[in-house]
């Protein structure tokens, strides 16, 4: 069924899409949570200072006498973590009543700082679902310091340092949705995924992209070079069969065996069947790709285009074209780690996730906001599997 394009055109339909990303278990990655702690001291602090000039305006006018004594800091605790605010006075006046009404609704807030702004929202409706929490107008300016807070995580990630610490790499392309001046258009997402000897699995990194052309390519995988990931100690790279990657692949990282995967590799060879013959060919392909030992693989794929020559041969030549590249994850004599690296499902699967995660959206507001959502979902899915990507950030970062 077609995804529909769930347009942000006022704060009722914000707070919709929200709920929606709640109901479905949205978390959003420990990257966010670091900084959404930090945007919301940000916004507290800029409303107490508010409350203080406020509070002097008043007594200017009634005549009265009073003037600033500095702040103190005050510990407060919300469903992102412990923030610590440095709270305004006068000789006369404190700011720290503001503190009991971010308590009472400071999950709701949390909740709009962090989605808010992965929905792709303006910093005018941001300022708007603030407005509706808080019960006073929120600068534009707060709001937008918030925004470049949040994307600084999304920005040190893609410039962070790598190292070779990987058994094999895993590149693959995934197209999305973005909107345009112009409308929707979709363009895609490459992604180097690394799978570490015990198996665990870690996105990398992702760039959006024009296109998967070799150029677009080239220079992704020369910035991971450039960054660290120079290929030391890798038995081989998995890809997904696009002409791009494929021809991008030796000028960066020569000389390590290539895997072609076996998930684009078999609709590949079932677009070229007829549909009632597609389950005994599907069949036929896996004992292939699960035979035991090379030898057996090489024996199937014998029998495979004995069988269906005659019929298929289109689909023959697709198998027999890239069979030795199909068989590189033999290498490896454990059958678990074959399976690992004989596809870039697992790419595949965090795609899902990301899917299913925005699909009250139908597609991205723009350009930023999908790298939002792309760096909080890897970086949670990076953490489950236990390889958390965290670093050290500052407003300065």
């Amino acid at each position: 069924m077609p995804q529909r394009a769930a347009t942000i055109t006022s704060l009722p339909v914000a707070y919709e899409a929200v709920k929606a990303m709640e109901d479905m278990n949205f978390e959003a990655g420990e990257g966010y949570r670091v900084l959404a702690r930090e945007a919301l001291a940000d916004v507290i602090e800029a409303e107490m200072e508010a409350q203080v000039d406020a509070w002097l305006e008043g007594v200017e006018r009634e005549g009265g006498k009073d003037r600033r004594n500095g702040s103190y800091p005050r510990h407060f605790l919300t469903a992102l973590g412990d923030i610590e605010i440095a709270v305004p006075r006068t000789r006369k006046f404190s700011a720290h009543g503001l503190l009991k009404a971010y308590a009472r609704r400071g999950g709701d807030i949390d909740q709009i700082i962090l989605q808010g702004f992965a929905l792709g929202l303006s910093t005018r409706k941001v300022g708007e679902a603030l407005l509706a929490i808080l019960g006073r107008p929120v600068s534009p300016q707060t709001v937008s310091r918030v925004a470049r807070t949040l994307d600084q995580a999304a920005e040190a990630f893609h410039r962070r340092k790598l190292k070779d610490v990987y058994q094999a790499l895993v590149f693959d392309g995934v197209t999305l949705a973005r909107k345009t001046g112009a409308g929707a258009v979709r363009r895609p997402v490459l992604v180097a995924l690394g799978i570490h000897r015990d198996g665990r699995k870690e996105v990398i990194d992702y760039r959006l992209a024009a296109s998967e052309s070799a150029a677009d390519w080239g220079r992704f995988l020369a910035d991971l070079h450039r960054r660290g990931l120079t290929g030391q100690g890798l038995d081989m790279i998995c890809a997904d069969g696009g002409k791009g990657l494929i021809a991008a692949l030796p000028d960066t990282y020569p000389g390590i065996p290539l895997q072609r995967c076996w998930a684009h590799k078999m609709r590949n060879i079932l677009a070229k069947v007829r549909r009632p013959d597609q389950d005994a060919v599907k069949r036929a392909a896996h004992k292939v790709m699960n035979a035991e030992t090379i030898a057996k693989a090489r024996s199937a794929a014998r029998v495979f285009a004995d069988r269906f020559e005659a019929a298929y041969p289109a689909a023959v030549a697709c198998l027999r074209d890239d069979l030795d590249d199909l068989l590189t994850c033999f290498i490896h004599k454990d059958q678990d780690m074959r399976k690992r690296v004989r596809t870039t499902n697992a790419i595949e699967r965090r795609f899902k996730e990301v899917r299913r995660r925005t699909r009250p959206m139908g597609t991205f507001q723009d350009k930023t906001s999908m790298d939002r959502i792309l760096f909080s979902i890897f970086t949670h899915e990076n953490k489950s599997q236990g390889v958390s990507t965290l670093f050290p950030l500052t407003h300065n970062s």
